[in-house]
């Protein structure tokens, strides 16, 4: 699959909601296993603390070849482990020439697959889920991931406007501070015909370090999935 968005229609919530009321029939021996459920968010502040502010190894810098810059304050208070991910590979300068490769109007633009299709990420682990109850307002920052909460690697989206349906499943590491202007001309598509791409992106501390030598990829890796719209986005 690729990395998503995932969200169902309020008619289809209302079938499901009313089906579970009703005894289930019992499993079939080859049904596919049951879907990791989504955990519980947990409780964050909007704005993040004073310390988190003003350490600029939290400031993202994203020069985009459309010509414009975006400022991205990033949220370990709030992630530590999701921003950490960003930071290490920023600094290995893994985001440097990757394309948003899926844009929607009004809804999101998402990057950070090296393969520019939405089926890649980094050769490091992926991630834990750390959901919280920070909004989904304009301009937020956050990992993309398939059906699994744990899923998250290297690609994230930018909120073009709010979205309540996202709000505690998904893992939000940052807010845009400046620059949004450049992400509303990020170049619209599923994928593009002439994609967006990151030009370079530094933290405030400007440290970049080499990559180890990446281990090879299975051959029988599974694809991951690419956002859908939300309903009515």
């Amino acid at each position: 699959m690729l990395k998503a968005l995932f969200a169902l229609p309020f008619i289809a919530f209302a079938l499901t909601a009313a089906a579970s009321a009703q005894t289930p029939p019992a499993a079939a021996a080859d049904a596919p296993p049951a879907k990791p459920a989504i955990p519980a968010a947990v409780a964050a502040p909007v704005l993040p603390p004073a310390e988190v502010s003003s350490n600029l190894a939290n400031r993202l810098t994203l020069v985009l070849s459309n010509g414009g810059t975006v400022v991205i304050q990033l949220r370990p208070d709030a992630a530590p482990a999701n921003v950490e991910r960003i930071q290490t590979l920023v600094r290995r300068g893994f985001y440097d020439g990757v394309k948003f490769h899926r844009v929607i109007p009004g809804f999101m633009a998402q990057g950070g697959d090296p393969k520019g299709t939405g089926q890649g990420g980094s050769e490091l682990p992926d991630l834990k889920a750390e959901f919280t109850t920070i909004p989904y307002m304009r301009g937020m920052v956050a990992m993309a991931r398939t059906d699994d909460p744990n899923s998250a690697n290297s690609q994230f989206f930018i909120m073009f406007s709010p979205n309540i349906q996202l709000w505690g499943k998904y893992t939000v590491i940052g807010r845009v501070m400046s620059g949004m202007d450049a992400v509303d001309k990020i170049a619209v598509g599923e994928p593009p015909a002439n994609p967006t791409t990151m030009v370079s992106a530094r933290l405030g501390d400007a440290t970049v370090v080499q990559a180890p030598a990446a281990a090879p990829v299975p051959a029988a890796a599974p694809p991951v999935e690419a956002p859908a719209t939300p309903a009515g986005g």
